[in-house]
């Protein structure tokens, strides 16, 4: 299992498949290869898919305990950079699709293409409250606490608590993207959320297709926050990103560019 040295931190990745780079990037309580365990099989037949770990989650090793998500965006554009990869499809989910909306903003040439599982491409706190370590402890949120602990051990070295404290804070401060930065993201983008996730509503996949000028919505009938997963659709989610990547090969040029040229 790979590690790579960035940043001052050693970032756990592990890579399969072959074709054009796809980096996923997983949520904020969850870990690369966790996250995006219904994906695999159906992208590695077709691409080479990359599964870091962030900053202060799973088996990524660091002195600091602190992470943002623009610290995170940062650490995977350096990622791309020891790895000699100029420019991949970024695929991220919740947190992660914060990151990858901050690489594609801050570091455009990066981004061929964007897809955003579960985020709202705004700031909203509501909910952060309730995965303070406090709050977990008093309310007996053992299930929670113990998947923590394994989950992120070799990143956060049996400090999960101050884990939490920074998922929390970063959940209730990022993204701080406006609306100029979004419509500055240029690269196609699928922005998908489940019918039932309480965190992304349709009417704010609307304003986003609405910014991003090059950019399309899915919502996922039936689905919760995590429509991509085992148990909900990861066959219709996986065949719409793998349909929407085929579309939007890298080094493709925009209709629009070609005609004004």
């Amino acid at each position: 299992m790979p590690y790579i040295q960035l940043n001052g931190l050693d970032m756990f990745y592990e890579k399969m498949g072959s074709g054009e780079p796809v980096i996923f990037l997983h949520s904020s309580y969850s870990r690369g290869i966790l996250a995006f365990a219904s994906q695999i099989l159906d992208f590695q037949n077709a691409y080479t898919c990359y599964f870091p770990d962030f900053r202060g989650h799973g088996r990524t090793r660091c002195e600091s305990l602190a992470w943002s998500t623009p610290q995170l965006a940062e650490d995977i554009s350096e990622f791309m950079d020891k790895l000699n990869i100029s420019k991949a499809h970024l695929i991220g989910y919740s947190l992660g699709a914060g990151v990858a909306a901050y690489v594609a903003v801050n570091a455009p040439q990066r981004a061929a293409s964007l897809t955003a599982i579960g985020h709202s491409g705004f700031n909203d706190p509501a909910g952060a409250d309730e995965y303070e370590p406090e709050w977990l402890i008093a309310h007996g949120k053992h299930d929670i606490i113990q998947q923590m602990l394994e989950r992120h051990e070799e990143a956060h070295r049996g400090n999960w608590q101050e884990f939490m404290r920074q998922s929390a804070a970063d959940w209730r401060l990022f993204p701080q993207l406006t609306e100029e930065q979004l419509r500055s993201i240029h690269c196609p983008a699928l922005f998908i959320a489940g019918e039932y996730d309480p965190f992304v509503k349709e009417a704010q996949l609307q304003l986003l297709t609405a910014l991003v000028e090059r950019s399309e919505y899915l919502v996922v009938p039936g689905c919760s926050h995590r429509p991509h997963m085992l148990r909900e659709n990861p066959i219709l989610v996986n065949d719409s990103i793998l349909q929407f990547l085929m579309m939007h090969p890298i080094g493709s040029v925009p209709a629009s560019v070609l005609t004004s040229n």
